[in-house]
């Protein structure tokens, strides 16, 4: 395999892992959170039960931060190699081009603050529940933190979205690259109101 092969095959794989697994954790994620609106013993049965899953650690591992490391890594090497061009071309996806890259290394510091602060701490002994995410957004820096990582990482899936119908053959055409921009659009907007909602909910 050359290296341009190697390239656009490992580029296919991160633009996968990005939807697949990353995509449904993080909607499912933000859901889980989103039970927190109807009453604090509501999150915390929803956040026992995703604890309590058999092989929660395995899943954990290979299926959450295992592809996060890869594509957090590998997306903040396109980012910081990548030649931006929107002060040559200023069209909208250049401009989409650039957010995407510049959301996915505010993402991934926002994740990986996330992860300390709630799933690292488990190993401390202490419990995922509702006070625990309540004490850290009740600080009014952490709680804009984590509205601006929530915006950030739905950008950057909701766009992701966009490049990985295009990298994977699904849209060729300029109409259904168009329709997929508006697509990508609904679901940027649906699911950071769901996630707002549910981070304002532990106020």
């Amino acid at each position: 395999m050359s290296k341009q092969d190697s390239s656009f095959a490992i580029r296919r794989l991160h633009s996968l892992l990005g939807v697949i697994p990353l995509g449904v954790f993080l909607i499912q994620h933000l859901l889980v959170n989103h039970t927190a609106t109807r009453s604090e013993e509501a999150f915390n049965t929803a956040s026992e039960f995703m604890g309590s899953l058999p092989f929660v650690l395995f899943l954990e591992i290979f299926v959450i931060y295992i592809p996060i490391l890869f594509h957090g890594i590998y997306g903040i090497y396109i980012a910081f190699t990548a030649r931006y061009n929107v002060g040559t071309y200023s069209t909208f996806r250049n401009w989409m081009f650039l957010f995407q890259r510049v959301s996915g290394v505010i993402a991934f510091i926002f994740i990986a603050i996330h992860v300390y602060q709630t799933r690292v701490q488990v190993f401390f002994g202490t419990e995922v529940d509702f006070d625990m995410v309540h004490q850290i957004v009740a600080n009014p820096a952490w709680l804009v933190f984590y509205i601006i990582g929530i915006i950030a990482t739905v950008y950057h899936f909701a766009n992701g979205l966009w490049s990985f119908m295009v990298t994977w053959g699904f849209t060729q055409s300029d109409r259904s690259q168009r329709v997929m921009s508006y697509v990508s659009a609904v679901i940027f907007v649906v699911v950071s109101f769901i996630g707002i909602q549910a981070i304002l909910a532990f106020i």
